[in-house]
């Protein structure tokens, strides 16, 4: 069910922080179950990929490991486990209204496509993953009644991207001539054409923040302050393009900087920035 991913499923709470609901108890708890809701469905689909991939996986230096691939867990335990994943994902979807119901839904059916076919169309597979954060940030706007901020998609979606990119790059380097035989796109990328990629999102993700800090809307709604807070997102993305560069090694970058100490540290100061400039200006 992969838990330590399911950090990724805190994007359903940006809006509910970045409209000043966070201290409004029924916007909280409507937000927090649907936290809920997309770590279930998340941990569907990973359950599903890992039934789908498991002999491939046997062959993966890391992927080897997983409870499915390595036998541990049972193909028809994993398929019920998640089949009832996805109920509880949809009930609570249902619980929070019909259009969250749909969002949930929506993740669900297109991590499903992903996992069959999408994944192996280059390109259009990193872009596909993003969107999936996109959907988590309407959902969590959905379920508190509000407005989702067009900067706030934008940096979702390039952060995301990012993410995806130097994951790619991750594993392309870890599996060297091996890498097309068990992930079939990677065929088709290459070191070079990734570290491009990863140049653009990197730049487009830090001017679009910046640009979003001070901008005349976010101004109006939060104040100054945020303009603060860059220079958190400049070092969260230096260490982690230090992490991908300078220490490459057999985990992934994403897993990697939830043990980085000076990246959690970061992030925990960015966060209470965040939050007094918020609520507290």
């Amino acid at each position: 069910m992969r838990p330590q991913q399911w950090v990724k499923n805190l994007f359903v709470l940006a809006p509910v922080v970045f409209a000043h609901r966070l201290d409004d108890s029924l916007a909280l708890s409507r937000a927090l179950l649907a936290l809920a809701a997309f770590c279930a469905a998340s941990s569907a689909v990973y359950l599903l990929n890992d039934v789908r991939d498991r002999e491939a996986d046997r062959h993966h230096p890391l992927k080897r490991q997983r409870p499915i691939a390595s036998g541990q867990v049972s193909a028809t335990l994993a398929i019920g486990t998640a089949a009832v994943l996805v109920v509880l994902a949809l009930a609570a979807g249902a619980a929070l209204g019909r259009l969250p119901l749909a969002l949930v839904f929506g993740f669900l059916l297109l991590n499903t496509l992903y996992t069959a076919y999408l994944k192996h169309l280059v390109i259009l597979d990193v872009m596909v993953l993003a969107v999936g954060y996109l959907v988590r940030v309407e959902a969590g706007a959905a379920t508190v009644g509000v407005a989702v901020s067009s900067w706030l998609l934008l940096c979702t979606l390039f952060v995301a991207l990012f993410l995806g990119f130097s994951k790619r790059r991750h594993e392309l380097l870890l599996l060297a001539e091996r890498a097309p035989d068990q992930r079939r796109v990677l065929s088709q990328y290459s070191p070079a054409f990734l570290d491009q990629m990863i140049n653009v999102v990197t730049a487009s993700t830090v001017i679009c923040y910046a640009l979003y800090a001070m901008a005349e809307e976010s101004v109006a709604k939060h104040g100054r302050g945020l303009v603060y807070t860059v220079p958190f997102v400049l070092f969260g993305v230096f260490r982690y393009l230090y992490l991908v560069y300078q220490r490459p090694g057999h985990s992934n970058p994403t897993e990697d900087v939830l043990t980085d100490p000076p990246f959690l540290v970061n992030f925990a100061l960015w966060s209470a920035v965040v939050l007094a400039v918020l609520y507290a200006g």
